[in-house]
């Protein structure tokens, strides 16, 4: 019961600051149109780049999953999750754009039954992630290469030109995704040193 309601709380949080940054990082939108040209819009809209991406909101459900420790507490933490991650977004994008919440009922529907079909698997990968062997090993790098691998197919850049915003927001994801990928490496190798020194002791 308590990995639900971190799940929830931790989910909601994130898709409400989802929706806001976005509505922040807009110069056409009521919140966003004061800032513009100002410190905190750019702030925004490399914080937009960065939660509203397929890799960060899989990382939600990652770490909850880890938070679960087990496989089907990882299943359900995960769903969960972006369930709650789902609501909150577009209940605050009704509210930033003024508009009914009856209108995205379709939406929620499409990506509250993703949330349920992926969630779950990247729970369990976050549940795995604990785990010793190969199999922390690649879970522990789910996230770090599905990045990358975003940064490659679909890179930050919803406009032609290149921003300072967009420039920063790939140097983060690279590094974050380097860094990522190098602690998973390191902790693998590490844990398969002292299980070798453990074999050989007499």
């Amino acid at each position: 019961m308590k990995i639900i309601i971190t799940s929830v709380v931790v989910g909601t949080g994130f898709g409400a600051a989802t929706s806001l940054v976005n509505a922040l990082s807009s110069p056409y939108s009521e919140l966003g149109a004061p800032i513009v040209g100002t410190v905190w819009a750019g702030a925004s809209k490399v914080l937009s780049l960065l939660m509203d991406a397929g890799w960060s909101w899989a990382a939600l459900a990652v770490a909850t999953g880890w938070l679960a420790r087990t496989w089907a507490r990882g299943a359900l933490a995960g769903a969960t999750a972006l369930i709650a991650a789902t609501a909150a977004y577009y209940v605050m994008d009704a509210f930033a754009r003024q508009e009914p919440l009856a209108g995205y009922e379709s939406d929620l529907v499409v990506w509250w039954t993703a949330s349920v079909l992926f969630g779950s698997v990247l729970g369990v990968v976050g549940a795995s992630v604990r785990r010793p062997g190969p199999v922390g090993l690649l879970a522990a790098l789910t996230v770090p290469v599905g990045a990358a691998l975003q940064m490659v197919l679909m890179p930050p850049r919803p406009h032609m030109t290149t921003t300072p915003a967009i420039i920063l927001a790939e140097v983060l994801v690279w590094t974050a995704a380097a860094i990522g990928a190098g602690w998973a490496v390191h902790r693998f190798r590490t844990a398969g040193h002292a299980v070798g020194e453990g074999t050989r002791r007499p």
